[in-house]
């Protein structure tokens, strides 16, 4: 699976304002418009799957997924139907509008809190709180929504966590040491400004575009994107101003590619030219580089990602929701189940750039193989699994950033990089614009 088949679904406010209309037209479960299925006892009934562009490449393994389920359970049968990834949470704000959405539903982030936080999705932690022990820690408490106690509203599904890769070839001769990483925010930029120093101009440290970089890195330094209420955004604070600072300095310096601010250029491109010093945290893109740029692969090295002193990793994660009301509860979570378990999640990793959130899964020696300690790929899938039973998971992008508001703090980030304003400047007012565009969203 590459990592552009990874990568979240776009979050348009007019969705999310939709979803708020729904709420506030009965829609909204805990409002009393959609009440909680019960389980009878028996996996019975023709249900509903539906993927997120999974089709063709991973239609052998899902049939045979679903094919297993239903020799095991004869009286139940599965739909299966996968969509695209363009227009996926239109698609389902057009289907929780005319009462159809499926009975299981591959859900990113976004969509996950699109429909979780209308109370559209079954509680699995109440239906069956045994469950929770089969998976990572940190990708059950994943799926829990704010202000709704411990109820958990999905079963976590195939992950891709962060990790760190750089050329050390690069690295060293910037007098870095290979062995010694940067692990937070703040010594991740101390390495740039030590290659912008040595580099001469020849190659860069790492990208200057924000949009890639938050929230996540405010996350990482400890900084709070969001009030506990969730309704208003709170990152106007000392940190988050020495981070645009610090930016600025860097990118005065020679640290990031010039271009790189305005401009989506290709990473791997750069990185695979031997152009960037830090490439992209995706186990993914390891292997992108090994296929097509052998050359720099040999030079590549892989480590844990940078955290901070939280020990935050950015996670991107899918999970399987249960839709609220399903007709067929018992087939729905047991179908649920046993697409998440450990032998189908590991059979799918090894198909594609992906960990298991089943924690039995991630046990498999698989992940835990180093090899010889030297192929980057190996290493990429041992530490990226390693972090996902140890690490915190919280430096995820909060539902809240929408597209929107993501552009309007990129672009007074920008304004403070360039020093086209003062920092603090910058992000005051990026704040405000991220809580009007907040407030505008709730009032829909």
């Amino acid at each position: 699976m590459t990592r552009s088949q990874l990568t979240r679904t776009a979050f348009a406010t007019a969705v999310a304002g939709s979803l708020l209309a729904l709420g506030a037209c009965g829609m909204n479960g805990d409002a009393g418009g959609v009440r909680q299925a019960e389980k009878t006892g028996e996996v019975t009934g023709r249900i509903t799957f539906r993927t997120l562009q999974l089709k063709p490449a991973y239609t052998a393994y899902v049939q045979g997924v679903i094919d297993s389920f239903e020799k095991k359970y004869p009286d139940a049968k599965v739909k299966w139907e996968d969509v695209p990834g363009d227009g996926y949470n239109e698609k389902l704000v057009a289907d929780a509008q005319a009462g159809a959405l499926p009975d299981v539903i591959n859900l990113s982030t976004d969509s996950f809190q699109l429909l979780g936080d209308r109370g559209m999705l079954a509680d699995v932690a109440a239906l069956d709180g045994a469950v929770a022990k089969d998976y990572v820690p940190g990708a059950w408490e994943q799926f829990r929504l704010a202000g709704k106690g411990r109820g958990v509203y999905a079963y976590p599904w195939y992950v891709t966590p962060e990790v760190l890769t750089f050329n050390e070839d690069l690295f060293r001769e910037a007098g870095l040491d290979p062995e010694q990483p940067p692990t937070t925010v703040e010594q991740f930029f101390d390495s740039a400004e030590r290659i912008a120093a040595r580099s001469g101009g020849r190659y860069a440290a790492f990208m200057a575009d924000p949009k890639g970089r938050l929230p996540g890195d405010w996350q990482k330094m400890g900084v709070p994107v969001l009030n506990a209420g969730r309704d208003r955004f709170t990152f106007d604070t000392d940190k988050a101003v020495a981070w645009a600072e610090r930016m600025k300095d860097l990118y005065a310096k020679g640290a990031m590619p010039k271009e790189s601010l305005l401009k989506a250029d290709d990473i791997n491109q750069l990185y695979g030219g031997g152009k960037l010093v830090f490439g992209p945290g995706s186990p993914g893109f390891v292997k992108d580089i090994k296929l097509n740029a052998p050359q720099v692969y040999a030079h590549t090295r892989v480590a844990g990602a940078v955290t901070g002193s939280l020990g935050h990793i950015g996670i991107y994660a899918q999970s399987l929701g249960i839709r609220k009301d399903t007709r067929h509860l018992d087939a729905a979570t047991e179908f649920a189940k046993w697409v998440t378990n450990g032998p189908n999640q590991v059979e799918f990793a090894k198909k594609a750039t992906i960990y298991p959130s089943n924690a039995q899964g991630l046990a498999d020696p698989y992940f835990s193989d180093r090899g010889d300690g030297k192929d980057a790929e190996t290493l990429a899938r041992a530490i990226g699994a390693r972090q996902l039973t140890t690490a915190g998971l919280d430096a995820n992008t909060p539902v809240e950033w929408t597209t929107q508001v993501g552009d309007a703090v990129v672009r007074e980030m920008q304004k403070a990089i360039t020093g086209e304003q003062d920092a603090r400047t910058a992000v005051r007012k990026a704040q405000e614009e991220a809580n009007a565009l907040l407030a505008a969203a709730v009032r829909k």
